[in-house]
């Protein structure tokens, strides 16, 4: 069966940055699992992947606008310290989830002084470009099911 809209396909896969730096892998997982055509990968992987089958390599390019959109330097934000929980110390790399006008966002510290901290809530990928390297490990039709709710159920996904 050849990847399409409403498969199921198990991936494993190998991300890397320009430079070869490995940014994530399934490597010593499970394969992961997605439901093809439902916006549940970047659409650059998705639109490599379309047509393939099981056994198939892919390696790809993708570049921020395929990804995770090019950065948005309006989304980064200087905040009073005391805005923040003061039993907590706060460092750079952190994340946390805050709730804005548009919806939960997932915020990065990037910096910290004394009296203020940087935030980010773009994507840490965001304007970066990714190499993929992936292995079609099977293709499946979706079920009733996982068609209903936009995602793989069962193995490699999850159970309601």
């Amino acid at each position: 069966m050849r990847i399409a809209k409403d498969t199921v396909v198990s991936i494993d896969y190998t991300l890397t940055d320009k430079d070869g730096a490995v940014i994530d892998s399934s490597k010593g997982q499970a394969p992961l699992a997605y439901l093809h055509g439902a916006g549940n990968i970047i659409p650059g992987l998705e639109d490599a992947l379309e047509g393939k089958q099981t056994g198939d390599q892919v390696k790809v390019t993708v570049p921020p606008e395929k990804a995770y959109g090019p950065r948005n330097e309006s989304l980064t934000q200087v905040v009073p310290r005391k805005s923040f929980d003061s039993a907590h110390e706060i460092k750079p790399g952190m994340r946390f989830r805050a709730e804005g006008e548009h919806g939960a966002h997932t915020l990065t510290v990037t910096t910290v002084d004394k009296d203020h901290v940087t935030v980010d809530a773009n994507h840490p990928l965001a304007g970066k470009t990714l190499n993929f390297e992936v292995a079609v490990v099977e293709v499946r039709a979706a079920t009733h099911t996982e068609l209903t709710h936009g995602h793989v159920h069962g193995p490699h996904g999850h159970d309601h």
